[in-house]
């Protein structure tokens, strides 16, 4: 399992990188909404913890899917303004913030769906207004190497810690922006702040595939045992061909006053 948390983040995001230079920041931020972080903790838990705490944490999960987009937009607006030191250390607390708020609030699917619900629906509104420049010079070999030390790094200790701290949290830790945090670092360090706004657009679009998978997988893995992660897996890949369409679609204007 060890060798599978070190190997999986790290090619994902190698995969995103490759994805961004041949395509752009939409297809690759898209790309980052399938659960390649969130399905591999779920599955451990599920065999460490049982079929019932993964659940649990599946129904939390669901819900830091508010979390998550916030932390999107959040760095994204901050890094029209500020260097990645302080969008990142923002976007965090942010995050930070609302994953406590949701700590509090009792365990629920119908409330996990509405805040993902919310949140999703509220996302293309909030990030700025840019036009990346996908013609940018793509990342060195050496810029990859430190974004997949980075991305297994981060991996190990969200994994470690939820594995420890009870199902709620788990669920909400499961969330944390690994990806986010890493894809937009150095995106903006080398693609530049309308580039990474772009692509967390693009991956808040994602989320949609990300959420069903989350809700699938609290549905039917009680009854289904690990048969529930492949219902969830299939149906999770449906939805981003579904949300894919999405992408060429330019972003809302705010409604006038």
């Amino acid at each position: 399992m060890l060798i599978l948390k070190l190997l999986l983040i790290p090619g994902f995001l190698l995969l995103i990188s490759l994805a961004g230079k041949r395509w752009g920041p939409s297809v690759a931020g898209w790309l980052s909404g399938l659960p390649v972080v969130v399905g591999p903790i779920l599955f451990f838990l599920a065999i460490e913890q049982g079929p019932a705490f993964a659940a649990q944490s599946a129904v939390a999960a669901l819900s830091a899917m508010f979390a998550m987009i916030a932390f999107c937009v959040t760095y994204a607006q901050v890094a029209q303004r500020a260097n990645w030191p302080l969008a990142l250390v923002v976007s965090l607390s942010v995050w930070a913030v609302l994953a406590l708020i949701l700590s509090l609030i009792p365990a629920s699917l119908p409330f996990s769906i509405a805040a993902a619900a919310t949140a999703l629906l509220a996302a293309p509104y909030l990030f700025p207004k840019v036009q990346p420049v996908v013609s940018g010079s793509a990342p060195k070999s050496d810029k990859l190497v430190w974004r997949m030390i980075a991305g297994a790094a981060l991996t190990l200790v969200v994994t470690m810690l939820a594995s420890t701290v009870g199902e709620r949290w788990s669920g909400l830790l499961a969330v944390f922006p690994v990806l986010g945090s890493v894809m937009a670092v150095f995106s903006q360090q080398t693609r530049g702040p309308a580039f990474t706004a772009a692509l967390l657009r693009a991956t808040a679009t994602g989320m949609y595939s990300f959420s069903a998978f989350c809700l699938v997988l609290a549905l039917t893995v009680p009854n289904l045992g690990f048969g529930g992660f492949v219902v969830a897996v299939a149906v999770s890949v449906a939805m981003l061909g579904v949300t894919r369409q999405l992408l060429a679609k330019p972003a809302p204007a705010p409604s006038p006053n």
